[in-house]
């Protein structure tokens, strides 16, 4: 009765283990949970007060597909002012979210057969976009030692005739790595004399603690035509559940189809969001951006004192997002299994692994307060423990 491309899809590792955690709280359950990826601050008062002002103004009808052109504007602007790209409005699209932006690029451009290239450890939603789509996905893998970061050689040993697309996130989510500019230049080269799409998803770049954040398509004049950029408010400003991301493309053409695919399944974003969101993006909420990316080095740097001195395992220092990629091959060959015993014996919630693309590791949000990250980590010290007894 389902079709096939529904029947493919698996549910998202990361909510559902969310879920799970939070089913087990509901049962009165001491769980400490560090699955979610999204920012335990609320969204910054100043971007509350323009919501309520859209509402006190009744801004609540239809809006433009793509976005009230002030709202694009503002991305526009903010793609110049902090990344050093050009997007005319028209060249803009504002979507439910980031992954909504990623399902409509997807749907617009992946066919049967066609191949998209994701460097591993990913999030877990591109390959089941991919596989819905009819793509094919393939994989190179990454590791600590390389600071899971893809080399010029990797990529190029992976494009075939049939590549359509690459995809880059950077901060990455689960690992933190991030590209450097002569790293994205040196990509880029690979790519020059095909027509492959480069999809930035550069969700995480406000949550940069060292180094300097390079956009993708800045690097070169190449690298802006075939890039897409993918970005939003949910982590920077902790608006999660306000659904708002957004894509930029040079290929008009390419912007215009997904409006059309948008306008014939979920229309325009919420009107109360395109205000708010305006706010969030023209830099009047910059210092609750600074206050929580100053938490998050704070965090990041006790959680990762904590973890490396646990017997077994091991972490690399995250330079960007809110997590830690944990290492588990000396005490345990399946993270699934780690990971449901760590729940079930410890009440401690992290994500296996393997739903990254990358066996022997874990995933664990630092988004988090500082006590409830000592007392996680202590259970899982306990948990480790005993399992080398």
């Amino acid at each position: 009765m389902l079709t096939q491309r529904v029947n493919i899809l698996s549910e998202s590792s990361t909510i559902a283990i969310t879920a799970l955690s939070q089913e087990l709280k509901a049962q009165g359950k001491d769980v400490l949970s560090f699955s979610a990826g999204e920012p335990d601050f609320g969204t910054p008062q100043i971007i509350k007060d323009a919501a309520i002002a859209a509402i006190n103004d009744n801004f609540t009808k239809y809006t433009a597909v793509d976005g009230i052109i002030e709202l694009r504007e503002a991305i526009a602007n903010k793609l110049k002012r902090d990344n050093g790209l050009d997007y005319a409005p028209n060249q803009i699209i504002v979507n439910n979210g980031a992954k909504h932006s990623l399902f409509n690029l997807f749907s617009a451009t992946i066919e049967d057969g066609a191949e998209v290239i994701i460097p591993a450890p990913y999030w877990v939603t591109y390959p089941e976009l991919v596989n819905y789509c009819g793509g094919k996905v393939i994989e190179i893998q990454t590791h600590d030692y390389d600071l899971f970061k893809i080399t010029p050689a990797q990529l190029s040993s992976a494009i075939t005739p049939r590549t359509k697309m690459l995809i880059l996130t950077t901060p990455s989510n689960p690992t933190g790595s991030i590209y450097s500019k002569k790293e994205l230049i040196e990509l880029g080269k690979v790519l020059e004399g095909t027509d492959i799409i480069v999809v930035s998803d550069e969700i995480y770049e406000k949550l940069t603690y060292e180094g300097e954040f390079t956009s993708v398509a800045s690097v070169s004049e190449d690298m802006f035509k075939r890039t897409v950029t993918i970005n939003g408010l949910s982590k920077s400003v902790a608006m999660t559940g306000w659904r708002f991301g957004y894509m930029a493309a040079h290929d008009t053409a390419l912007i215009k189809a997904t409006k059309k695919l948008q306008s014939q399944s979920t229309s325009n974003i919420n009107s109360i969001t395109q205000k708010a969101a305006i706010v969030g993006l023209n830099g009047s909420a910059d210092a609750d951006i600074e206050m929580m990316r100053q938490a998050f080095i704070s965090r990041r740097d006790e959680a990762m004192k904590l973890i490396n001195e646990i017997d077994g395992l091991s972490v690399i220092k995250p330079n960007g997002a809110f997590y830690l990629f944990v290492n588990i091959k000396d005490v345990s060959s399946d993270s699934l299994i780690f990971v449901k015993d760590l729940l079930d014996k410890k009440l401690v919630a992290v994500v296996p692994g393997v739903a990254f693309g990358s066996e022997g590791y874990f995933r664990m949000s630092f988004a988090t307060d500082i006590n409830t990250i000592r007392a996680g980590i202590a259970r899982i010290a306990e948990f480790v423990q005993d399992l080398k007894a």
